[in-house]
């Protein structure tokens, strides 16, 4: 059983290898990441956002503007998972009390 664990953990550790291998180098301009218009000629997302976030929310914090205006029902919807997680872990945790 261990010899299959670590064939699996083998596995892994060179498949991850090789992913990062082909990863471009940090801080490259050229890579889709840092362009400022796709394939297509359409503005990427990145350049919307920093382009517009003050004038649609009025905030000078960008990551404030992403997440509560841009991203508000997907960044609400993970705090209330996050929130019922803690819940169960406390009522889990806390045991059953003997009467």
């Amino acid at each position: 059983m261990k010899a299959l664990q670590f064939l699996i953990l083998a596995g892994f550790f060179i498949s991850m290898v090789s992913v990062v291998r082909d990863l471009p180098p940090r801080g490259d301009l050229d890579v889709p990441l840092h362009r400022e218009q796709s394939e297509v000629g359409s503005p990427t997302a990145g350049t919307h956002y920093i382009q517009n976030s003050y004038k649609d929310a009025g905030t000078d914090n960008i990551v404030t503007v992403v997440l509560a205006d841009y991203r508000g029902f997907d960044t609400f919807g993970e705090t209330v998972v996050v929130f019922a997680a803690g819940i169960a872990c406390l009522l889990i945790l806390r045991g059953r009390r003997e009467s």
